[in-house]
């Protein structure tokens, strides 16, 4: 005699995800390497002092994150067992869609799933879902292209590869946040950017994951970097920059070699010679306030390049030196004029935004 199948309230939760919800993705089209993440930590859990003793929160954890490309997610759903409503992960799941700035959110206990719509371009903001009738990659990259008002020219370049150098190395999602949001922004033609970030949470390795796009995808041909302190600009070129290798250069003229952490040396490419001519075969440029400017017209070597000759413009720390309307450095940024401009804080100063507009990503 055949045995009677148990009912779905004796499985687990995980139970749920293998033998329900994958083979639901998988049937959508979605691809279960590139595409489909599960158990996703994205958080280690506040730290919490008591007195003397110290210990983390709870961290949090998506059921799965689906993403259109890698470090591009556009889905969140999260999984319950059977002996809950197919909708009771909603509410938590929509915290961590928030936390990551994940548009469709879904919630699921096997049956079926309830779809969140955090665009507000839906008819109704949830929908029930047959089991059978979860959205392709196809359809939600659709929808999130229709909300953003994405051309197929801004699209093609958010959906430029982050880079990848294959050790494993994967940015935070806060940064994630940071990169996508302003290749976005850019893609649509803003001009003006803000990152704000807290000291320690990767300012320079963001910005190298935003230019690499831009650059990737020829958005932005030309670019400065821009700093006020010369450990800076020698340290982000042998670190965060060095897949640029061969394409950058610093714009100085004192030779000076770097040793990096694994023991290794390395000679700094320069934009200059000994009569301060400078190389413009180059396509990525680092460039000390200090040296490219000073109260003499002579030491204005910024103008040595014509206005339009920089697309993007990133400036470091840009709460310093370049901030004020009236600094000295702040001719900089002026005679490029034409050009994207991204600032990277911690410290932000609040001013009118100009009539372009500003985007500010703060890291969580």
């Amino acid at each position: 005699m055949r045995d009677r199948p148990l009912p779905l309230t004796y499985l687990s939760e995980r139970d749920i995800c293998s033998k329900f919800i994958t083979p639901a993705l998988l049937a959508a089209g979605w691809d279960s390497i590139t595409q489909i993440r599960e158990e996703i930590s994205f958080t280690a859990g506040r730290i919490i002092v008591r007195g003397k003793l110290v210990s983390r929160g709870k961290g949090k954890r998506a059921d799965y994150i689906l993403y259109i490309k890698p470090n591009i997610p556009i889905a969140l759903i999260e999984a319950k067992d059977n002996r809950h409503s197919v909708g009771d992960g909603m509410q938590q799941a929509l915290g961590y869609a928030e936390t990551l700035n994940i548009p469709f959110v879904f919630s699921s206990n096997g049956d079926g799933f309830v779809f969140h719509d955090r665009t507000g371009a839906s008819a109704t903001t949830e929908t029930d879902l047959a089991l059978g009738a979860f959205p392709s990659p196809t359809d939600l990259w659709r929808r999130y292209c229709i909300w953003k008002g994405l051309s197929p020219d801004a699209e093609r370049t958010v959906l430029q590869d982050y880079f990848d150098d294959g050790s494993g190395k994967a940015p935070r999602y806060y940064q994630v946040n940071a990169v996508n949001a302003s290749v976005e922004a850019i893609a649509k033609g803003q001009d003006r950017i803000l990152l704000v970030m807290a000291t320690g949470t990767g300012k320079t390795y963001t910005a190298f994951q935003i230019i690499w796009r831009l650059w990737k995808s020829g958005r932005k041909k030309r670019i400065l970097f821009l700093a006020d302190r010369n450990v800076l600009i020698d340290q982000t070129m042998v670190n965060d920059f060095r897949p640029f290798s061969g394409a950058m250069a610093k714009l100085s003229t004192n030779s000076k070699t770097i040793e990096r952490a694994d023991g290794t040396k390395e000679d700094l490419t320069l934009a200059l010679d000994n009569k301060r001519r400078i190389d413009t075969s180059y396509e990525i440029y680092l460039g000390l306030y200090q040296a490219i400017t000073g109260p003499d017209e002579r030491q204005k070597l910024f103008k040595e390049f014509s206005p339009d000759f920089f697309d993007l413009i990133v400036i470091d720390e840009c709460h310093r030196g370049s901030a004020a309307d009236d600094a000295a450095w702040r001719e900089i940024l002026d005679h490029f004029a034409s050009a994207t401009q991204i600032g990277l804080t911690a410290t932000p100063k609040e001013t009118e935004c100009p009539s372009s507009g500003i985007l500010r990503q703060k890291a969580a």
